[in-house]
């Protein structure tokens, strides 16, 4: 094994392809161009994804609606999916600037630290639409935020609504500060930290190749919704994003020395955590594995909006039916999670120096409809318990 990049000209190569298309097809200036246009009021009546991308999709929420409250899922399941993509994406450009300082020891990986450059660049003006649109459309529909939050740094849960306490938020955090402090002074961890981007990106690779078709296939792309052309150029920027992240963790890697036992049990640390983090599915929003119980009480406050109208029993019996009954949206969603870990599978299995339960995506897999069920029950009676006690300091 050589430690120097340019040994192996097919692999540069690749990488010089992909940096100099994604440079030449960077969608940041019309991402910015059409941010600045937007308007709720001029799209506010329609579609902004295919009709099975909608908040509560196939739920008996979805079955009761009428069309305008239809239209309101729709567009509610583009500012909630978009929310988690700006979670991840406030970590990669993290990651990304700390991966490049563990390859700075190497005179001829220029190449790769431009690459991450303008990734991160990209990845800052994806977070500026995902979130100027997001505050808009809240602040129109409910006068409050919802799904959009405050920024945040990237030492947090990646996944916005997770099983989680503050105990496992306080370790996840070391976890993530001490990953970002080896990764930058070690050259495999800098470029296995792009296993785990690959696997996180290939999830949303393949939601949001589907995201952007409604786009691609809408009859007047001219007078397409807004949010519906960011999610195409946002899909274009990603398709380089993850071949970066392939080429870095499937060949780049073979360059350097093998890995000691140390950077294989950090490493597989990571995929293991990034299984953790894709266990669960969600029947309220399908293609991101949210932990539904930490979603229950934003999906009150939407049922009891004046979108709805809901009373607090009808809402809560509302909830009880679309989260611990089954459903065609939950149905939808388990298959989704079904192909992501087989696609994950893929991606991993020449991986050498992953364990077997990581390679197999174990964890993951272990997971089933009826598991949710029972998780969604006996949450869901916690929250019912809880917010009678809520309403008792009225």
């Amino acid at each position: 094994m050589t430690n120097q990049l340019l040994d192996s000209p097919t692999i540069y190569r690749k990488l010089q392809i992909n940096y100099k298309r994604n440079k030449q097809q960077d969608q940041t200036a019309l991402i910015d161009e059409v941010v600045e246009k937007f308007c709720y009021e001029d799209c506010q009546n329609e579609y902004w994804n295919p009709e099975e991308f909608s908040l509560l999709y196939g739920t008996p929420l979805w079955e009761q609606s009428t069309q305008h409250q239809r239209v309101i899922l729709n567009q509610l399941y583009w500012v909630a999916y978009y929310s988690q993509i700006v979670s991840a994406e406030i970590a990669t450009i993290f990651f990304n600037q700390t991966s490049a300082t563990g390859l700075y020891a190497h005179d001829d990986f220029r190449l790769i630290c431009d690459t991450l450059d303008l990734e991160s660049a990209q990845e800052r003006a994806h977070i500026n639409a995902f979130r100027t649109i997001g505050k808009q459309v809240e602040k129109a529909l409910f006068g409050e935020l919802i799904f959009t939050y405050p920024m945040r740094n990237p030492f947090t849960e990646t996944m916005v609504y997770a099983d989680t306490n503050a105990l496992k938020t306080w370790w996840k955090k070391i976890q993530l500060q001490y990953f970002g402090l080896i990764s930058a002074s070690n050259t495999f961890l800098a470029c296995q930290y792009f296993t785990v981007r690959g696997v996180r990106t290939l999830n949303g690779k393949l939601i949001q190749h589907k995201l952007s078709n409604y786009y691609q296939k809408h009859p007047h792309q001219e007078l397409a919704p807004i949010p519906a052309k960011v999610s195409y150029y946002h899909f274009l920027d990603e398709s380089f994003h993850f071949n970066s992240s392939t080429i870095l963790s499937h060949e780049v890697i073979t360059c350097l020395a093998p890995p000691t036992a140390f950077e294989k049990f950090v490493a597989n640390l990571g995929v293991w955590g990034c299984q953790r983090d894709h266990f669960h599915f969600s029947a309220a929003i399908n293609g991101i594995f949210w932990y539904d119980p930490a979603l229950y009480g934003k999906i009150y406050r939407v049922l009891r909006s004046p979108i709805f109208s809901l009373t607090d029993r009808d809402a809560k019996e509302m909830m009880r039916r679309c989260f611990t009954e089954d459903s065609e949206g939950l149905q939808r969603s388990y298959l989704t999670h079904q192909e992501a870990m087989q696609s994950y599978k893929v991606y991993l299995e020449k991986l050498d120096y992953l364990w077997p339960r990581n390679r197999e995506m174990s964890l993951m897999g272990s997971n089933s409809i009826a598991q949710y069920l029972a998780i969604q029950q006996s949450a869901f009676q916690r929250f019912e318990q809880q917010h009678k006690e809520d309403l008792c300091y009225v």
